[in-house]
């Protein structure tokens, strides 16, 4: 499939404004379970913190605003972020041989695969193992204020903080990432912060390993399975193969594709589809991941 870009990009008022924004709506984007620290303000506007700078983002009239935002920020972080290469309609058009699929795929469309940093990505998902949006939201958060650094300042005074690094985690402890309320989860951060540091795991060599050898390399860390290797893989490394596999999956597949015997049958893209198809299934049931 060929990847494309189809925005047209403007600079305004110290705003990135895109233009013709197909397949690509902020509240299948942040509201689908991929990333934890973007959330929806009153106006509608989504705000947070990525790859170190904080954005705040507004649709409106088939556009989409970044602020605060240069021409050199947006080529140079959310470009790539927001996937804005990737054909999402060809995707689309290539899930026509299912009918389930199809409609699932028409409902979410606004679903762009975020392109999170590695650790973050890893972490965050080690986070929302047996845990809520709301909850997962609050520790990440509370990591961020506590060994993040400061980025940004709003007017009313709120400071956004960078993501910790695993330096910064491995430094604090495991008792003192406990006392952040991770629970049983604060000694595999610390884990995955050791074989980080110490060079045991190398995420950025993982961008160039075939995708089951990075599963393979992520499940040596502690407390990290496959659901949650190939979250990280499918929502940092753009391994669009991936097919996280969790309870609602689980019900998805069995309710649809009683028959199912791997996810090659959704093809190179399905870890494209298991969005389309957990979005969907969720929103249709009035469960929402906000």
């Amino acid at each position: 499939m060929n990847k494309k870009n189809i925005f047209l990009i403007s600079e305004k008022d110290g705003a990135i404004v895109l233009e013709n924004t197909q397949n690509f709506a902020l509240a299948d984007v942040f509201d689908c379970g991929q990333c934890f620290r973007f959330n929806k303000r009153d106006d509608g506007a989504y705000f947070g913190v990525a790859k170190g700078k904080y954005v705040e983002i507004y649709e409106k009239g088939g556009n989409i605003s970044l602020f605060p935002c240069t021409k050199d920020e947006f080529s140079a972080i959310w470009h790539d972020f927001f996937d804005l290469e990737f054909d999402y309609a060809g995707c689309i058009e290539s899930f026509g041989f299912d009918d389930t699929l199809k409609k699932a795929a028409s409902y979410a469309k606004g679903i762009r695969i975020l392109h999170q940093e590695h650790w973050e990505a890893l972490l965050s998902f080690i986070i929302s193992q047996n845990n809520n949006i709301p909850r997962i939201k609050k520790i990440i958060e509370a990591l961020c204020e506590k060994y993040g650094d400061a980025v940004y300042a709003d007017k009313s005074g709120k400071t956004f903080y960078s993501f910790p690094t695993p330096e910064k985690i491995l430094a604090a402890g495991e008792q003192a990432i406990f006392d952040l309320k991770t629970g049983f989860r604060a000694k595999y951060i610390i884990d995955a912060a050791q074989k980080v540091c110490d060079g045991t795991i190398d995420l950025c060599a993982l961008e160039k390993e075939d995708t089951d050898t990075a599963l393979k390399k992520l499940c040596t860390i502690k407390g990290v399975g496959p659901k949650v290797a190939s979250c990280v893989l499918l929502f940092s490394y753009r391994k669009y193969d991936c097919f996280p596999i969790d309870v609602w999956v689980k019900k998805i597949l069995a309710k649809y594709y009683p028959d199912f015997e791997g996810k090659e049958y959704f093809g190179e893209y399905a870890g494209i589809a298991q969005q389309y198809l957990f979005y969907y299934e969720r929103c249709q049931s009035g469960v929402f991941l906000s």
